[in-house]
């Protein structure tokens, strides 16, 4: 399915974020290229109808329609976050949900709250691992009692918890991992909301950029072997025009390998002359500079969850990096932009983490989250928080770059399902990103 191009953007270079990039990250194995099954949940007893046409009710969420709502008190609201905390990840990765903290806090202190009630922000670490984000998942809703889950962090944990979430009728707001089960399934799991765009529509932007500026090109992808592995070569493959592009080499490589290079060999002797990279930043280097290695010089296509500044610092000379083709939507953290400045400024007086591009996201999944709450005041309930999430259309916050708003609805779970490509341009020795060419907007993600 062919992406829609939609509004030019006017403005500055910019980078994608990430979160998110990041949100799905798993270990990254630096410039020399070193580097749980799911349990079951019970099921609360609900309405077998409530789940069927993705419209929850009290019942099927495990929320009182009369008396107390978990997490919810005269003076507070009580979030929870599973996410990488502590080791190697969380040293990168916790940087998202201390900025949404961060925010929070300063909402708590500019303007009392949400709903007359201070936000509380409860973090627990799920490790990126699919066993500890069950554990997780279980300590926020049984332990903590939160009222809902926002911003939960990282494709292999989510995989594992979503099924959790919506058994127990926790609301599961503002996923950062982009697998594209966990924004389509609204009828199976009618209380989980997606943040960030998916792989298989950010696979899309790219096919239609091969498509229509690299006819005739061969197509390769190296991918981990993962759900998000998974997702890019499935959108690769229903994406790309076979009339005018063939995939000639899809190369997947384990999170714990030492070394891509004979994927990379592969990929080169198959003739691939555009390469599509989804895989993290120390994979990507690693594959970058073992082609250069080789001779070979494709077009790289990376996915967004490498589109950050530290891509630059893994990749020398930074030559090689010229003109290689991600995504992104938000602002740039190094532009001289109110919204960024604003931004900086919160996140320093609130105790939030440095500003990077992971942080700029999470600053704005925090504004989004206020922006829902303070829609379920009169309904402060998790059906309530359902309800004005999906009443979401056509929300912008300034840290978007122009032409991106955010809009969801009971039968679309996705926030933002647009994007722009961004290039890497290299003057003088200097790497940055520039954002280029048209907004893509995948069918059926329209913004009414």
């Amino acid at each position: 399915m062919r992406a829609k191009q939609v509004t030019r953007l006017s403005g500055k270079a910019g980078v994608w974020m990430t979160v998110l990039f990041l949100a799905c990250l798993v270990a990254i194995p630096l410039l020399s290229g070193c580097g749980g099954g799911e349990e079951e949940t019970p099921t609360p007893s609900g309405s077998p109808t409530a789940v069927a046409t993705g419209t929850p009710t009290a019942a099927a969420t495990g929320t009182p329609t009369t008396g107390e709502v978990p997490g919810i008190t005269d003076t507070e609201i009580i979030l929870g976050v599973d996410a990488p905390i502590a080791g190697g990840m969380g040293a990168v990765y916790k940087t998202i949900p201390e900025a949404t903290k961060a925010y929070f806090d300063y909402i708590n202190d500019t303007q009392g709250g949400v709903c007359g009630r201070k936000i509380v922000y409860k973090m627990e670490d799920n490790q990126l691992d699919a066993a500890a984000g069950m554990e997780a998942a279980r300590k926020l809703v049984e332990g903590e009692k939160v009222f809902a889950i926002v911003g939960s962090l990282g494709d292999a944990p989510h995989n594992a918890n979503w099924d959790y979430y919506n058994e127990q009728g926790v609301p599961d707001l503002l996923v950062s991992a982009g697998t594209s089960k966990f924004g389509s399934d609204p009828e199976g799991h009618p209380w989980t909301f997606q943040m960030i765009p998916s792989y298989r529509v950010e696979v899309s932007f790219f096919c239609n950029y091969i498509t229509d500026s690299m006819p005739g090109a061969k197509v390769a992808i190296l991918y981990e072997n993962s759900v998000l592995g998974a997702d890019a070569v499935t959108g690769l493959e229903e994406n790309l025009d076979p009339a005018k592009n063939e995939i000639v080499s899809e190369q997947p490589y384990e999170t714990t390998a030492v070394s891509v290079r004979s994927q990379v060999a592969n990929m080169k002797k198959a003739g691939a002359e555009a390469v599509v990279l989804y895989s993290t930043p120390g994979f990507t280097a690693q594959a970058i500079k073992e082609a250069d290695n080789l001779g070979w010089h494709p077009q790289w296509f990376i996915s967004y969850i490498n589109a950050d500044p530290m891509l630059f610092q893994f990749v020398s000379p930074a030559t090689l990096l010229d003109g290689a083709i991600t995504s992104h939507i938000y602002k740039m953290v190094d532009w001289d932009d109110p919204a960024v400045n604003e931004f900086k400024q919160i996140q320093h007086d609130y105790n939030g983490p440095s500003p990077t591009q992971f942080t700029l996201y999470a600053h704005s999944l925090g504004e989004l989250a206020v922006e829902i709450l303070s829609r379920s005041c009169d309904n402060l309930t998790r059906e309530g928080v359902i309800e004005a999430t999906a009443s979401i259309h056509g929300w912008h916050t300034e840290l978007l770059t122009e032409g991106i708003d955010v809009c969801f609805g009971l039968d679309d779970r996705v926030a933002l399902g647009n994007g722009r490509l961004l290039k890497i341009v290299v003057q003088d020795g200097k790497p940055s990103w520039e954002y280029f060419g048209p907004v893509y907007t995948y069918p059926g993600q329209e913004c009414p």
